[in-house]
């Protein structure tokens, strides 16, 4: 059934992406599909590199005619983020991606679809083969690891590209030109707390928080979503006023860079409070729903009985790391002035982890504003400094993409839509780590811009990219190409 998406316009793009489906490419196992891009371009007989850090770079020289154009660098990523639904078995490092057309829309069966960023990167593979096409050089870059730390943008050396132009394929709405883009700076949070046995009287429920809509974390922290990890903890806090509950373990999250979905928990509780520890539950379910019911009408919040565990957390400590967890910064922090309606400053808590005398949490801030970015870090860090023994790390600072108004692909890019559209697209900056910013800080003399199909939920089993604009972002791509200057 996934073969159908083959037979979409423009076949070639929509070939490439059936492929790139078929071979895994989760971020850090990049390799399967390292080499398939490789073969690819050698298989084309075009000038093949994979660079000290994994990232590819296949060059194509212009059509006759177009020698003296400006060079092209098509970019994206290779490599997807891994979620499935907790009913599917999927091993992202070993099974195909199984796409299905549903309606207007192109999904995959209880995993993320890998749209993200596979639809530009299909885009680049097609612009390679194209003998149909007029265009001056062009170079399609294809980094790794951008799902996970920018690890390609970062290592990419100064120099091995020669291209004057940058068009990044990694944005998610068609009919918009992305111009800008959020920095981000990634806080780890580790802690140690001391275990105890479980007191006697007391027995045992594993706690769910599920059927949360998650998300990209940058693209869709506006919408409001709920964070399974906060539900949990914001649960925790009422419980501890009235129960004397302890915790065993918790489990939520399970991306940086994903709203988390799902959250769950071991603990304990006396069994003269059973009744009352089940009612709260039901009744913060309600709350939850209630709250969350326009944005998360699957949410569910509940309890059953389980295996004793052996161990659960000190009392003294556990308070601490629920209220720092609990009154942790989450969501949007500030919106843009410079921009209506486009978010400055968030952090997402997309990871925590609780067992074995262990605490480890996961926190990544994005912020179009370098010292937002870390005024946001430094509240965080107060939070934590606050728990003994918890210790906080920021990593993988990476900056912002400042807008250029003035930008000579900008004015060609708006000219060439309206031209086939009839329309005036809109010009925009993004709450998400474009590679953009990485990359033109390594070529700062790159004139930049960024666009791609129409892409709903990366980063979540949701994701879906819409048929139609894919075709209309194929057009535009092409058409844009006969358009390049000639070098000066």
């Amino acid at each position: 059934m996934s073969k159908e998406i083959k037979n979409l316009e423009p076949r070639a793009l929509w070939g490439h992406f059936y492929d790139m489906c078929q071979t895994p490419h989760p971020s850090k196992k990049e390799d399967r599909i390292r080499k398939f891009l490789v073969d690819y371009g050698k298989k084309l007989g075009l000038e093949t590199i994979v660079d000290e850090t994994g990232n590819v770079i296949i060059r194509k020289p212009a059509t006759k005619g177009m020698e003296n154009k400006m060079g092209v660098i098509l970019q994206g990523h290779m490599d997807m983020v891994p979620q499935a639904n907790s009913d599917i078995k999927h091993n992202f490092e070993t099974d195909p991606i199984e796409p299905y057309i549903d309606g207007e829309w192109v999904r995959a069966k209880g995993t993320t679809l890998g749209a993200d960023n596979g639809m530009g990167v299909a885009a680049g593979m097609a612009i390679l083969e194209a003998k149909d096409l007029i265009h001056g050089p062009i170079e399609v870059l294809i980094t790794t690891d951008e799902e996970t730390g920018m690890t390609g943008a970062n290592g990419l050396k100064s120099g091995i590209l020669h291209g004057d132009i940058l068009i990044n394929l990694d944005s998610e709405d068609e009919g918009e030109l992305y111009v800008g883009c959020a920095g981000g700076l990634d806080a780890t949070i580790t802690g140690k707390y001391s275990e105890e046995k479980v007191p006697a009287g007391f027995i045992a429920y594993k706690i769910s928080g599920k059927g949360m809509k998650g998300g990209h974390s940058g693209m869709d922290i506006i919408l409001g979503r709920a964070n399974a990890n906060k539900v949990l903890f914001r649960f925790f806090y009422e419980a501890l006023k009235k129960i004397d509950m302890r915790i065993a373990d918790v489990q939520g999250g399970s991306l940086r860079n994903a709203i988390p979905r799902e959250a769950f928990a071991t603990v304990t509780v006396p069994e003269s409070q059973a009744k009352a520890f089940e009612s709260l539950i039901k009744k913060m379910e309600k709350i939850f729903r209630n709250e969350y019911a326009l944005v998360e009408p699957s949410l569910e919040f509940f309890c059953e009985k389980t295996k004793m565990p052996e161990k659960v957390m000190n009392i003294a400590e556990q308070a601490k790391y629920v209220r720092a967890i609990y009154a942790c910064p989450n969501d949007v922090e500030r919106m843009s002035n410079a921009m209506l309606g486009l978010v400055e400053t968030s952090d997402n808590l997309a990871i925590v982890n609780i067992k074995k005398g262990k605490v480890d949490a996961k926190i990544l801030i994005r912020s179009s504003v370098d010292t937002a970015k870390q005024d946001l870090a430094n509240k965080i860090a107060s939070v934590f400094q606050l728990v003994e023994g918890c210790n906080i790390k920021f990593s993988g600072s990476y900056p912002g993409w400042n807008p250029n108004m003035d930008s000579a692909i900008l004015k060609i890019a708006q000219a060439t839509y309206k031209k086939l559209y009839k329309k005036t697209p809109e010009i925009k900056a993004i709450h998400a780590g474009l590679e953009c910013g990485i990359l033109g800080s390594k070529y700062p003399k790159w004139d930049m811009i960024s666009f791609g199909p129409t892409i709903r939920s990366p980063h979540s089993p949701d994701e879906r990219v819409n048929i139609p604009s894919v075709e209309k972002f194929w057009k535009f791509l092409t058409e844009i190409l006969k358009d390049i200057p000639e070098k000066k």
